[in-house]
């Protein structure tokens, strides 16, 4: 039995910082032994660079290039970094699959809500012109993100480490979107992920990591990384009623269907 990881950030330093075998080392171990296919997930020109690089050096790793909302902050020249991004998209050696992670973030009051809106409406317009599926990050914005989709029904993806409401997910289900969760969904106070998963229909779904963020429970505050998509398995597999292997398989196959791969 093996798990899709449809999201990580496998360049972020907490891996250099907190990882005594080295990166590399972890990800050949996981590739080997319980992890099919991992997706590295850019979040700015720089760590898109980085995620590429890394996926170079392992075979069933892919990449998603893309500007996340909180890294438009540190950004200052919109046009030249989105033909950065659209650049490393096109080139095949980029192994990129997916664009992403883009979206809104408005969980802290000082957010330039304007600003992240034109990063995200520019890549979803970049998305619907290359024909990619994309990846998007939704915190504390659920009507502004629905908003921005139902403008491009073109443009197909994904909600990563979804925290909508069960009527979100539905409705974004019905346009042809799909659901990823993170280690959230086993949190002992997570009852809105486990009732969103519980409704919607098997083919919809992927699981994820968000490593090294979100470790799931029993795991929480420590590094995560995809050998810890077990825990999300075994409880996605507990709400379906279903076995864990069989898990593993649909949510794999959702992802592969969904990346191409």
């Amino acid at each position: 039995m093996k798990y899709f990881d449809s999201h990580a950030h496998y360049y972020d330093e907490r891996f250099s910082e907190e990882l005594e075998m080295g990166v590399d080392t972890l990800i050949d171990t996981l590739l080997s032994e319980s992890v099919s296919y991992i997706i590295n997930i850019g979040t700015s020109p720089e760590t898109s660079r980085q995620a590429i690089e890394q996926a170079k050096k392992h075979e069933n790793m892919y990449t998603a290039i893309g500007i996340h909302p909180s890294d438009t902050r540190f950004l200052s020249n919109m046009e030249s970094e989105l033909d950065e991004i659209e650049t490393m998209i096109l080139d095949k050696s980029s192994k990129c699959v997916c664009l992403g992670e883009i979206g809104l973030d408005y969980h802290y009051p000082d957010t330039d809500k304007e600003r992240q809106m034109r990063y995200f409406e520019a890549q979803m317009l970049m998305a619907e012109r290359l024909n990619i599926p994309v990846c998007i990050h939704d915190r504390e914005s659920h009507a502004d993100i629905m908003e921005v989709i139902r403008r491009h029904p073109k443009v197909k993806g994904v909600l990563h480490s979804f925290s909508g409401s069960a009527e979100m997910a539905e409705e974004l289900v019905r346009l042809g979107w799909m659901i990823s969760f993170s280690g959230t969904l086993t949190f002992t106070n997570a009852r809105k992920p486990k009732e969103v998963a519980a409704r919607l229909p098997k083919e919809s779904v992927m699981i994820e990591t968000d490593c090294p963020y979100l470790a799931p429970h029993p795991k929480r505050g420590t590094l995560n990384h995809s050998g810890n998509l077990e825990y999300t398995n075994a409880v996605l597999a507990s709400i379906w009623g279903i076995t864990h292997e069989e898990c593993a398989r649909i949510t794999e196959e959702n992802a592969k269907r969904f990346f191409k791969l």
